[in-house]
């Protein structure tokens, strides 16, 4: 069919339609306009009265028929008379473009009935309650429980978020935990306790000295060995204390002083200190 026919006609059932027998024509009534529309027939060979007479008559003996075909068919036999009537009258009495726009409008119009139809039809085609698809046989309860005890109001609820809000403009600034390491002052007191620590005789390694919280990690430990070899210089200047190291990076012993003589093993102390601060 041809372009304006098939905007109105997909949805009519053509075996059903009207069948004409004209001046010029035979066949169904679609068939007719859509050569109209097409300008493959002439109209002004077609009678219009025998037209609205067949179709009175097709109407008249199909009482069982549906409302929408008769609607239409109703349509159809309009449009052709519309046609019909543009021959008849002269040309020169119509302003230009005025066919053009009728058509148009009816063209409109019949665009809008057929999208009514598909949406009829597909509203008919949906799934129906009951019939194809089934409700919940036992209602379920949906009732909820506040067990949470909280009872709060608006302007409550407000407060706490504007204290958030708060929280989250305040600055933070990042403020890493600083080591704690072993001081001089620290390292001078435990040296002394272990010096007047009765049970402690002789010779003794520095490395003794050092807390139990120094093995925690290198840098710890260099802290605090390095508070120790100041602390046991300051004593030794001092002479509370004696130092030796027998070599270069070997050892470095303590004890507490003793009598100006010369020791058996490694001569007079004094000479011992002097050693002991050359070395280091």
């Amino acid at each position: 069919m041809g372009e304006g026919g098939s905007v109105f006609l997909s949805g009519v059932e053509q075996e059903t339609a009207p069948h004409l027998s004209l001046t010029g024509f035979e066949g169904p009534l679609d068939l007719l306009l859509d050569l109209a529309r097409a300008q493959k027939v002439d109209l002004a060979q077609i009678s219009i009265l025998q037209l609205v007479e067949q179709y009175l008559a097709f109407v008249e003996g199909a009482r069982q028929i549906r409302l929408e075909l008769a609607a239409d068919w109703l349509v159809m036999a309009a449009w052709l008379t519309w046609l019909k009537s543009r021959l008849l009258l002269p040309a020169e009495n119509e302003p230009d473009g005025e066919a053009e726009e009728a058509a148009g409008l009816l063209q409109t119009r019949l665009q809008e009935l057929e999208t009514i139809r598909a949406l009829a039809l597909w509203l008919d085609e949906r799934p129906r309650l009951g019939e194809h698809v089934f409700a919940r046989g036992c209602s379920e309860d949906m009732t909820r429980i506040d067990r949470s005890g909280l009872r709060v109001d608006l302007m409550g609820l407000i407060g706490a978020y504007l204290a958030m809000t708060r929280r989250r403009g305040r600055k933070r600034f990042y403020a890493p935990p600083r080591p704690r390491y072993w001081t001089v002052t620290e390292a001078v007191s435990a040296l002394q306790r272990l010096l007047n620590a009765s049970e402690v005789a002789g010779w003794q390694k520095l490395t003794a000295l050092l807390p139990a919280q120094s093995a925690s990690s290198p840098r710890a430990r260099a802290a605090a060995m390095a508070s120790a070899l100041v602390a046991g210089l300051e004593m030794a200047k001092s002479g509370a204390v004696e130092l030796r190291q027998e070599s270069s990076f070997a050892e470095i012993m303590l004890r507490a002083p003793q009598d100006r003589e010369e020791d058996p093993a490694h001569g007079p102390s004094s000479g011992n200190v002097a050693q002991e601060s050359d070395t280091i």
